[in-house]
Protein backbone atom coordinates (compact mmCIF):
# COMPACT_ATOMS: atom_id res chain seq x y z
CA UNK A 1 0.00 0.00 0.00
CA UNK A 2 2.78 2.22 0.69
CA UNK A 3 4.15 1.83 -2.58
CA UNK A 4 1.53 2.20 -3.89
CA UNK A 5 0.39 5.86 -2.46
CA UNK A 6 4.08 6.55 -3.06
CA UNK A 7 3.77 6.14 -6.93
CA UNK A 8 0.23 8.23 -6.78
CA UNK A 9 1.93 11.12 -4.87
CA UNK A 10 4.84 10.73 -7.61
CA UNK A 11 1.61 10.83 -10.49
CA UNK A 12 -0.13 13.74 -8.87
CA UNK A 13 3.41 16.24 -9.05
CA UNK A 14 3.80 14.93 -12.83
CA UNK A 15 -0.01 15.91 -13.38
CA UNK A 16 0.85 19.28 -11.89
CA UNK A 17 3.80 20.17 -12.93
CA UNK A 18 1.94 19.43 -17.00
CA UNK A 19 0.00 22.54 -17.57
CA UNK A 20 -1.62 21.02 -20.38
CA UNK A 21 -2.80 18.33 -18.64
CA UNK A 22 -4.23 20.69 -16.15
CA UNK A 23 -5.91 22.84 -18.36
CA UNK A 24 -7.32 20.52 -20.06
CA UNK A 25 -9.12 17.71 -16.96
CA UNK A 26 -9.64 21.03 -14.89
CA UNK A 27 -9.31 24.55 -15.88
CA UNK A 28 -11.29 23.71 -19.34
CA UNK A 29 -14.69 22.15 -17.92
CA UNK A 30 -14.69 25.18 -15.24
CA UNK A 31 -14.34 27.77 -18.69
CA UNK A 32 -17.11 25.80 -20.12
CA UNK A 33 -19.75 26.14 -16.59
CA UNK A 34 -19.03 30.18 -16.44
CA UNK A 35 -19.42 30.35 -20.31
CA UNK A 36 -22.90 28.39 -20.87
CA UNK A 37 -23.80 29.78 -17.54
CA UNK A 38 -23.52 33.09 -18.63
CA UNK A 39 -24.89 32.88 -21.85
CA UNK A 40 -27.96 30.74 -20.79
CA UNK A 41 -28.10 32.02 -17.22
CA UNK A 42 -29.41 35.60 -17.77
CA UNK A 43 -32.98 35.99 -17.28
CA UNK A 44 -33.22 38.72 -14.70
CA UNK A 45 -35.47 40.94 -17.29
CA UNK A 46 -37.97 38.33 -17.75
CA UNK A 47 -41.70 37.27 -16.75
CA UNK A 48 -42.20 34.16 -14.69
CA UNK A 49 -44.93 32.32 -16.18
CA UNK A 50 -47.32 31.22 -13.60
CA UNK A 51 -50.69 29.25 -14.14
CA UNK A 52 -53.60 30.64 -12.08
CA UNK A 53 -56.90 29.06 -11.17
CA UNK A 54 -59.57 30.32 -9.73
CA UNK A 55 -61.97 27.61 -8.12
CA UNK A 56 -64.11 29.90 -6.44
CA UNK A 57 -64.85 32.88 -8.70
CA UNK A 58 -66.17 35.78 -5.92
CA UNK A 59 -65.45 39.14 -6.38
CA UNK A 60 -62.38 37.98 -3.57
CA UNK A 61 -60.74 35.76 -5.26
CA UNK A 62 -61.27 38.81 -8.38
CA UNK A 63 -59.40 40.86 -6.45
CA UNK A 64 -56.83 38.91 -5.32
CA UNK A 65 -56.16 37.79 -9.05
CA UNK A 66 -55.87 41.82 -9.67
CA UNK A 67 -53.23 41.88 -6.70
CA UNK A 68 -51.03 38.99 -8.66
CA UNK A 69 -51.57 40.54 -12.16
CA UNK A 70 -49.99 43.77 -10.43
CA UNK A 71 -46.70 42.30 -9.65
CA UNK A 72 -44.16 43.14 -12.57
CA UNK A 73 -42.08 39.87 -12.21
CA UNK A 74 -45.59 37.49 -13.13
CA UNK A 75 -46.97 36.70 -15.87
CA UNK A 76 -50.36 35.14 -15.09
CA UNK A 77 -51.97 32.68 -17.24
CA UNK A 78 -55.29 30.85 -16.71
CA UNK A 79 -56.83 27.85 -16.76
CA UNK A 80 -58.11 24.53 -15.07
CA UNK A 81 -56.11 22.97 -12.11
CA UNK A 82 -55.65 19.63 -14.67
CA UNK A 83 -54.73 22.08 -17.92
CA UNK A 84 -52.22 24.56 -15.91
CA UNK A 85 -50.76 21.40 -13.60
CA UNK A 86 -50.06 20.06 -17.21
CA UNK A 87 -48.64 23.19 -18.80
CA UNK A 88 -45.90 23.23 -15.82
CA UNK A 89 -45.21 19.78 -16.29
CA UNK A 90 -44.24 20.42 -19.81
CA UNK A 91 -42.21 23.80 -18.88
CA UNK A 92 -44.96 25.92 -20.22
CA UNK A 93 -45.15 27.78 -16.72
CA UNK A 94 -42.95 27.66 -13.74
CA UNK A 95 -45.38 27.50 -10.97
CA UNK A 96 -48.96 27.10 -10.63
CA UNK A 97 -51.44 29.29 -7.99
CA UNK A 98 -54.73 27.54 -6.86
CA UNK A 99 -57.49 29.77 -5.21
CA UNK A 100 -59.77 27.92 -3.54
CA UNK A 101 -63.41 27.23 -3.31
CA UNK A 102 -64.71 29.19 -0.61
CA UNK A 103 -62.66 32.26 -0.43
CA UNK A 104 -65.55 34.49 -0.84
CA UNK A 105 -67.72 32.49 1.89
CA UNK A 106 -64.71 32.12 4.38
CA UNK A 107 -64.05 36.11 4.24
CA UNK A 108 -67.43 37.36 4.78
CA UNK A 109 -67.58 35.01 8.08
CA UNK A 110 -64.12 36.62 9.11
CA UNK A 111 -65.36 40.21 8.59
CA UNK A 112 -68.62 39.55 10.51
CA UNK A 113 -66.31 38.49 13.73
CA UNK A 114 -66.15 34.16 12.91
CA UNK A 115 -63.38 32.05 12.68
CA UNK A 116 -63.01 31.35 8.46
CA UNK A 117 -59.61 30.25 6.47
CA UNK A 118 -59.03 29.52 3.23
CA UNK A 119 -55.64 28.18 2.09
CA UNK A 120 -54.22 28.68 -1.47
CA UNK A 121 -52.24 25.85 -2.83
CA UNK A 122 -48.91 26.77 -4.44
CA UNK A 123 -47.61 24.10 -7.11
CA UNK A 124 -43.90 24.78 -7.48
CA UNK A 125 -40.91 22.45 -8.89
CA UNK A 126 -38.40 21.78 -6.38
CA UNK A 127 -35.80 21.43 -9.33
CA UNK A 128 -36.26 24.86 -10.20
CA UNK A 129 -35.15 25.93 -6.72
CA UNK A 130 -34.51 29.49 -7.37
CA UNK A 131 -37.81 30.14 -9.28
CA UNK A 132 -39.72 27.90 -6.74
CA UNK A 133 -37.97 30.82 -4.20
CA UNK A 134 -39.04 34.04 -5.56
CA UNK A 135 -42.28 32.84 -6.80
CA UNK A 136 -42.84 31.70 -3.29
CA UNK A 137 -41.83 35.00 -1.64
CA UNK A 138 -44.39 36.80 -4.22
CA UNK A 139 -47.44 34.70 -3.24
CA UNK A 140 -46.48 35.10 0.38
CA UNK A 141 -46.81 38.67 0.28
CA UNK A 142 -49.75 39.05 -1.69
CA UNK A 143 -51.55 36.62 0.89
CA UNK A 144 -50.44 39.02 3.65
CA UNK A 145 -51.16 41.89 2.11
CA UNK A 146 -54.44 40.85 1.65
CA UNK A 147 -55.62 39.27 5.01
CA UNK A 148 -54.30 42.66 6.26
CA UNK A 149 -56.53 44.53 3.70
CA UNK A 150 -59.70 42.83 3.81
CA UNK A 151 -59.88 41.33 7.45
CA UNK A 152 -57.25 43.55 9.52
CA UNK A 153 -54.54 41.20 11.13
CA UNK A 154 -56.22 37.88 10.67
CA UNK A 155 -55.03 35.17 8.56
CA UNK A 156 -57.66 34.21 6.95
CA UNK A 157 -55.53 33.43 3.78
CA UNK A 158 -52.87 30.89 3.85
CA UNK A 159 -50.37 29.30 1.52
CA UNK A 160 -49.61 25.34 1.35
CA UNK A 161 -46.54 24.50 -0.75
CA UNK A 162 -47.37 21.67 -3.41
CA UNK A 163 -44.26 19.92 -5.07
CA UNK A 164 -45.01 19.40 -8.92
CA UNK A 165 -41.65 17.71 -10.81
CA UNK A 166 -41.87 19.12 -14.79
CA UNK A 167 -40.07 17.43 -17.34
CA UNK A 168 -37.83 20.41 -18.15
CA UNK A 169 -35.12 21.73 -16.44
CA UNK A 170 -33.28 24.82 -17.27
CA UNK A 171 -30.67 25.71 -20.01
CA UNK A 172 -28.12 25.94 -16.73
CA UNK A 173 -29.24 23.19 -14.96
CA UNK A 174 -29.19 20.94 -18.05
CA UNK A 175 -25.90 22.04 -18.99
CA UNK A 176 -23.77 21.85 -15.44
CA UNK A 177 -24.24 17.90 -15.09
CA UNK A 178 -23.47 17.47 -18.83
CA UNK A 179 -20.32 19.49 -18.42
CA UNK A 180 -19.22 17.28 -15.88
CA UNK A 181 -19.74 14.30 -17.33
CA UNK A 182 -17.79 15.62 -20.50
CA UNK A 183 -14.38 16.61 -18.26
CA UNK A 184 -14.93 12.88 -17.09
CA UNK A 185 -14.77 11.82 -20.51
CA UNK A 186 -11.85 14.16 -21.61
CA UNK A 187 -10.18 12.61 -17.94
CA UNK A 188 -10.67 9.40 -19.30
CA UNK A 189 -9.63 9.43 -23.04
CA UNK A 190 -6.81 11.66 -22.62
CA UNK A 191 -5.23 9.37 -20.31
CA UNK A 192 -4.10 7.55 -23.59
CA UNK A 193 -1.42 10.34 -24.50
CA UNK A 194 0.60 9.91 -21.54
CA UNK A 195 0.80 6.43 -21.58
CA UNK A 196 1.79 5.92 -25.22
CA UNK A 197 4.26 8.93 -24.43
CA UNK A 198 5.76 6.73 -21.16
CA UNK A 199 5.68 3.68 -23.99
CA UNK A 200 7.32 5.73 -26.82
CA UNK A 201 10.24 7.00 -24.71
CA UNK A 202 10.72 3.30 -22.76
CA UNK A 203 10.03 4.62 -19.34
CA UNK A 204 6.86 1.91 -19.55
CA UNK A 205 9.61 -0.81 -20.12
CA UNK A 206 12.30 0.10 -17.49
CA UNK A 207 8.97 0.65 -14.86
CA UNK A 208 8.22 -3.02 -15.78
CA UNK A 209 11.57 -4.51 -15.44
CA UNK A 210 11.90 -2.89 -11.67
CA UNK A 211 10.78 -5.54 -8.78
CA UNK A 212 7.02 -3.54 -8.52
CA UNK A 213 3.82 -5.68 -9.27
CA UNK A 214 2.95 -3.98 -12.15
CA UNK A 215 -0.61 -3.63 -10.92
CA UNK A 216 0.71 -0.98 -8.75
CA UNK A 217 1.93 1.37 -11.31
CA UNK A 218 -1.79 0.65 -13.07
CA UNK A 219 -3.43 1.35 -9.68
CA UNK A 220 -1.53 4.53 -8.95
CA UNK A 221 -2.63 5.61 -12.86
CA UNK A 222 -6.13 4.77 -12.12
CA UNK A 223 -6.21 6.25 -8.29
CA UNK A 224 -4.51 9.29 -9.80
CA UNK A 225 -7.38 9.49 -12.40
CA UNK A 226 -10.44 9.07 -9.96
CA UNK A 227 -9.25 11.94 -7.39
CA UNK A 228 -8.98 13.93 -9.98
CA UNK A 229 -12.58 13.27 -11.43
CA UNK A 230 -13.90 13.98 -7.94
CA UNK A 231 -12.20 17.23 -7.89
CA UNK A 232 -13.55 18.02 -11.16
CA UNK A 233 -16.87 17.24 -9.44
CA UNK A 234 -16.79 19.44 -6.30
CA UNK A 235 -15.35 22.27 -8.29
CA UNK A 236 -17.92 21.85 -11.11
CA UNK A 237 -21.06 21.46 -9.01
CA UNK A 238 -19.94 24.02 -6.60
CA UNK A 239 -19.43 26.78 -9.34
CA UNK A 240 -22.37 25.84 -10.21
CA UNK A 241 -24.42 25.93 -7.23
CA UNK A 242 -22.61 29.47 -5.97
CA UNK A 243 -22.67 31.38 -9.24
CA UNK A 244 -25.86 30.14 -11.12
CA UNK A 245 -27.99 28.05 -8.14
CA UNK A 246 -28.27 24.92 -9.89
CA UNK A 247 -28.88 22.40 -6.75
CA UNK A 248 -28.60 18.58 -7.06
CA UNK A 249 -31.86 17.59 -5.80
CA UNK A 250 -31.37 13.96 -6.10
CA UNK A 251 -28.90 11.27 -3.56
CA UNK A 252 -25.05 12.56 -3.44
CA UNK A 253 -24.14 9.22 -3.19
CA UNK A 254 -25.93 8.36 -6.24
CA UNK A 255 -24.20 11.40 -7.86
CA UNK A 256 -20.45 10.03 -6.44
CA UNK A 257 -21.52 6.48 -7.37
CA UNK A 258 -22.26 8.10 -11.02
CA UNK A 259 -19.44 10.10 -11.08
CA UNK A 260 -16.78 7.34 -10.19
CA UNK A 261 -18.51 4.91 -12.13
CA UNK A 262 -18.07 7.38 -15.34
CA UNK A 263 -14.66 8.16 -14.78
CA UNK A 264 -13.45 4.74 -14.66
CA UNK A 265 -15.40 3.93 -17.85
CA UNK A 266 -13.40 6.54 -19.65
CA UNK A 267 -10.21 5.61 -17.80
CA UNK A 268 -10.72 1.95 -19.37
CA UNK A 269 -11.33 3.28 -22.52
CA UNK A 270 -8.46 5.48 -22.78
CA UNK A 271 -6.22 2.32 -21.70
CA UNK A 272 -7.79 0.22 -24.64
CA UNK A 273 -6.81 2.92 -26.84
CA UNK A 274 -3.38 3.13 -25.28
CA UNK A 275 -3.00 -0.63 -26.14
CA UNK A 276 -3.08 -0.24 -29.74
CA UNK A 277 -1.42 3.16 -30.68
CA UNK A 278 2.53 3.46 -30.72
CA UNK A 279 3.29 7.40 -31.19
CA UNK A 280 2.54 9.85 -29.03
CA UNK A 281 1.34 12.00 -32.62
CA UNK A 282 -1.41 9.04 -33.25
CA UNK A 283 -2.53 9.25 -29.65
CA UNK A 284 -3.06 13.33 -29.62
CA UNK A 285 -4.89 12.41 -33.18
CA UNK A 286 -6.95 9.35 -32.61
CA UNK A 287 -8.46 11.03 -28.91
CA UNK A 288 -9.60 14.16 -30.84
CA UNK A 289 -11.39 11.90 -33.24
CA UNK A 290 -12.96 10.14 -30.15
CA UNK A 291 -13.77 12.83 -28.17
CA UNK A 292 -14.91 15.52 -30.69
CA UNK A 293 -17.97 13.36 -31.88
CA UNK A 294 -19.15 12.20 -28.65
CA UNK A 295 -19.58 16.08 -27.63
CA UNK A 296 -21.64 16.89 -29.97
CA UNK A 297 -23.56 14.02 -30.57
CA UNK A 298 -23.99 12.60 -27.45
CA UNK A 299 -26.81 15.66 -26.19
CA UNK A 300 -24.91 16.99 -23.27
CA UNK A 301 -24.77 20.22 -24.80
CA UNK A 302 -28.24 20.36 -26.39
CA UNK A 303 -32.32 18.07 -25.69
CA UNK A 304 -31.17 14.49 -27.15
CA UNK A 305 -34.57 14.76 -28.37
CA UNK A 306 -33.36 17.86 -31.36
CA UNK A 307 -31.16 15.70 -32.97
CA UNK A 308 -32.18 13.68 -36.25
CA UNK A 309 -33.43 10.27 -36.25
CA UNK A 310 -30.18 8.71 -37.52
CA UNK A 311 -27.87 10.69 -35.93
CA UNK A 312 -29.95 9.31 -32.92
CA UNK A 313 -28.97 6.00 -33.10
CA UNK A 314 -25.93 6.76 -33.62
CA UNK A 315 -25.39 8.72 -30.38
CA UNK A 316 -27.38 5.73 -28.46
CA UNK A 317 -23.79 3.70 -29.19
CA UNK A 318 -21.92 6.17 -27.41
CA UNK A 319 -21.15 6.04 -23.68
CA UNK A 320 -21.11 9.70 -23.11
CA UNK A 321 -24.93 9.82 -24.26
CA UNK A 322 -25.47 7.33 -20.90
CA UNK A 323 -22.98 8.98 -18.43
CA UNK A 324 -24.23 12.70 -19.19
CA UNK A 325 -28.35 11.31 -19.21
CA UNK A 326 -27.39 9.19 -15.82
CA UNK A 327 -25.69 12.67 -14.55
CA UNK A 328 -28.83 14.84 -15.17
CA UNK A 329 -31.63 12.26 -13.84
CA UNK A 330 -29.54 11.49 -10.19
CA UNK A 331 -28.39 15.37 -9.90
CA UNK A 332 -31.32 17.65 -11.92
CA UNK A 333 -33.78 14.77 -11.80
CA UNK A 334 -33.63 15.61 -15.75
CA UNK A 335 -35.82 14.02 -18.46
CA UNK A 336 -34.72 10.54 -19.31
CA UNK A 337 -32.75 9.54 -22.76
CA UNK A 338 -32.68 5.58 -21.29
CA UNK A 339 -34.04 4.22 -17.26
CA UNK A 340 -31.27 5.06 -15.22
CA UNK A 341 -30.52 1.17 -14.76
CA UNK A 342 -29.44 1.02 -18.26
CA UNK A 343 -27.34 4.17 -18.33
CA UNK A 344 -25.44 2.35 -15.18
CA UNK A 345 -25.38 -0.96 -16.99
CA UNK A 346 -24.02 0.31 -20.19
CA UNK A 347 -21.32 2.57 -18.59
CA UNK A 348 -20.31 -0.85 -16.66
CA UNK A 349 -20.66 -2.77 -19.81
CA UNK A 350 -18.17 -0.30 -21.18
CA UNK A 351 -16.30 -0.23 -18.37
CA UNK A 352 -15.94 -4.41 -18.37
CA UNK A 353 -15.27 -4.70 -22.13
CA UNK A 354 -12.56 -2.08 -22.69
CA UNK A 355 -10.59 -3.24 -19.16
CA UNK A 356 -10.55 -6.94 -20.60
CA UNK A 357 -9.07 -5.59 -24.34
CA UNK A 358 -6.41 -3.09 -21.94
CA UNK A 359 -5.63 -6.43 -20.04
CA UNK A 360 -5.21 -8.66 -23.49
CA UNK A 361 -3.45 -6.02 -25.22
CA UNK A 362 -1.71 -3.41 -23.71
CA UNK A 363 2.23 -3.28 -24.39
CA UNK A 364 4.78 -2.11 -22.16
CA UNK A 365 7.65 -1.59 -25.06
Amino acid sequence: MRTLLGLTAANVKSLVRDRAALFWTIVFPIMFVFLFGWIFGGNSDTKIAVGYVDQDGSAASAGLRQAFAGVPLLSLHDGSLEDEKAAMQRGDVSAVIVVPKGLGDALVQARSGGTASAVIQLYGDPSQSQTSQVVQGVVAQVANAFNLQAVGAAAVLTVAQVSLQSTTISSVAYLVPSILAMALMQLGVFAAIPLVQQREKGILKRLGATPLARWKLVGSNVLLRLMVAVVDAVLILGIGYLFFSVHVVGNLLAVAGVVLLGAGSFLAIGFALASFLKTEEQATGVVQVVQIPMMFLSGIFFSFDFLPGFLQSVARLMPLTYLGDAMRQVMVNGTQVAPLGVDIAILAGWLVVCLGIAARTFRWE
